[in-house]
């Protein structure tokens, strides 16, 4: 299991940024290259790894499109502005005609990249299109820096130092918004379950009421004939 953790660590951190950390991947593969190279690491198994990772991260997001694609824009305005019925037949068109292009430049952009995924998935783009672009761009980009970082570890290692040092700050700010987001989800799905009872609340108060109601017109009625 040791010998496991130091690639899990690196896995896990690259699929987390493919499913919308707003941390460029290129840091954690970077890092993984650097252990590599301090032997820490197997290079090729640790450079596999950050492939299989990357590509699962945005498998994930085009899931989360493919299944909740429409909830997502009913739910969230600000996704419903991104995907309107034009953009959504300009990006297709897009993706159609340049899917490698558009999934390679996404890579790269921090904050865009798991919308362009989520957006595969809502236009229905075919899985395995969507997998052979995702996999082609995720193997260039992810060999490039880690073999650079893999060669150039010595220049490296004076900023990464700095990187590390950063590390805690980020794992507190990373928690910290992990369990801002459970909390305000949780809150949210409470608020839902007592509208819910409160209208059944309302629903079951009203019954007597209108029950009564009719008893007394009936009541009315029966005298006015008598």
């Amino acid at each position: 299991m040791n010998d496991v953790a130091p690639y899990l660590k690196w896995g896990v951190a690259i699929v987390l940024t493919g499913m919308g950390l707003p941390v460029p991947e290129e840091v954690f593969v970077i890092g993984a290259g650097l252990d590599s190279h301090a032997g820490t690491l197997e290079p090729w198994l640790a450079l596999i790894t950050c492939m299989i990772a990357a590509v699962l991260g945005d498998c994930a997001m085009y899931a989360i499109g493919y299944h909740f694609g429409h909830g997502l824009l009913r739910e969230h305005p600000w996704f419903a502005k991104l995907l309107h019925p034009r953009r959504e037949r300009q990006m297709e068109a897009m993706i159609r005609r340049h899917g490698p292009k558009v999934f390679l430049t996404a890579r790269f952009l921090v904050g865009v990249r798991s919308p362009v995924y989520v957006a595969a998935g809502i236009l229905r783009i075919p899985f395995r299109q969507f997998l052979l672009f995702d996999t082609l761009c995720a193997s260039l980009v992810v060999s490039l820096f880690f073999g650079l970082s893999y060669a150039f570890a010595d220049q490296i290692m004076g900023v990464w130092r700095q990187i590390r040092e950063a590390e805690i700050a980020l794992t507190v700010v990373i928690v910290a918004a992990v369990a801002a987001a459970g909390f305000y989800f949780y809150w949210r799905h409470r608020q839902r379950v007592q509208r819910i009872r409160l209208r059944r609340l309302r629903r079951t108060l009203r019954k007597p009421n209108e029950t009564a109601a009719t008893d007394r017109n009936g009541s009315a009625a029966a005298d006015e004939a008598a």
